[in-house]
């Protein structure tokens, strides 16, 4: 038989009523929309790396050497001892397979809103009920409402991004610990901006049978490499460690990430440049009129305008990319949030910025 139409029946109603996860064009332009580290490898460590890609073998499947990676991602996080470790093609498979492993009848996931889009999105896919908690009108975690929301529907899953994006702060730890007190189910900590956080949960996690914290080496300085990994209690891990695709951390991403670990200092000297260059955007932003700031405890810096489409398209008129985010969520109405790059790029976001305003 010869079909004569497309065969969209085929497909979920709830896939085709989605939009695909958008990339923003961004040739000829600052790129300043996407958290990434804006260093490059020094070219004396690109050559280095080179030679040692091209030795691997690329006709295997990955081997030990991810166990390897395992061992080494365990120390440079300093995970305590007692608990496992698994590792993902960056964090959104992880949350991925958190929901699949969990994907019982009833199951639900809560998270706080505004925040990451794959948390619902994971929800969605997989068939599991999403609950949003919106934040205070200042970003803050409502703790009333969270609490009372975990007591109405019982969440398998909670996500709390620690800290936030896009608002970019860390929230109260002290309602973080009634939170997960007070969980059914799992609570999943996720700290992608750790390297520019001024606190981590990890000194706490042994204590918490229930909790399992989630990194990336995407703001370490690897966005390219796609390297997430994911800590807990060894029974947890097991379980989602069994939905994990076999092979899913190529030989590549692997031997990239083991080499830029060996050179961890280099990546922390980054990171250090790029707080202090968030710390003088945030001191330059004060002094902006019309426009508000929030603190950051990551590589964005969350900013409030008079009008959000206005501003985004002045500056990507002026050859800066930064992403809107005005639409993702009633409290983000008219906000913009901006990437620190390096000190050139901040000065001529801030100067675009001044001029779109």
């Amino acid at each position: 038989m010869t079909l004569t139409k497309t065969p969209m029946h085929v497909f979920r109603q709830d896939v085709q009523s989605m939009h695909a996860y958008a990339i923003q064009p961004s040739a000829g332009l600052i790129k300043l929309d996407a958290m990434e580290n804006p260093h490059r490898l020094p070219l004396a460590l690109q050559q280095e790396l080179g030679q040692r890609l091209g030795a691997l073998e690329l006709n295997r499947y990955p081997g030990e050497r991810v166990h390897d990676l395992r061992r080494a991602l365990a120390a440079h996080a300093g995970m305590p001892e007692g608990l496992d470790i698994m590792l993902g093609n960056g964090s959104d498979e992880l949350i991925s397979l958190i929901a699949m492993a969990c994907d019982k009848p009833g199951a639900s996931i809560l998270a706080p809103l505004p925040g990451f889009v794959m948390y619902a999105m994971s929800a969605h896919l997989q068939g599991l009920k999403f609950f949003g908690v919106p934040l205070t009108a200042d970003f803050e975690l409502d703790g009333p409402a969270m609490l009372s929301a975990i007591a109405a529907h019982q969440p398998t899953i909670i996500h709390i991004a620690y800290p936030n994006n896009p608002s970019a702060n860390l929230w109260d730890d002290a309602l973080i610990d009634r939170i997960i007190q007070a969980a059914p189910g799992l609570v999943v900590i996720d700290e992608a901006y750790q390297p520019f956080s001024s606190r981590s949960y990890i000194d706490r996690l042994a204590s918490q049978p229930n909790v399992l914290l989630m990194r990336t080496l995407s703001k370490f300085g690897l966005a390219g490499v796609r390297i997430g990994y994911m800590m807990g209690p060894p029974t947890l891990i097991a379980e989602i460690d069994k939905v994990r695709p076999p092979y899913n951390i190529s030989v590549l991403n692997c031997e990239c990430a083991l080499f830029a670990l060996e050179h961890e200092a280099v990546f922390a000297e980054q990171a250090r440049l790029l707080r202090q260059e968030r710390d003088g955007i945030q001191t330059a932003l004060a002094l902006l009129p019309g426009v508000k700031s929030w603190h950051s405890d990551a590589n964005m810096i969350l900013v409030r305008v008079p009008d959000a489409q206005k501003t985004f398209e002045g500056m990507k008129s002026r050859g800066v990319l930064v992403k809107n985010v005005s639409k993702m969520h009633p409290l983000l109405a008219n906000c913009l949030r901006l990437t620190v790059g390096l000190s050139n790029e901040n000065a001529q976001m801030l100067a675009a910025l001044k001029a779109s305003i």
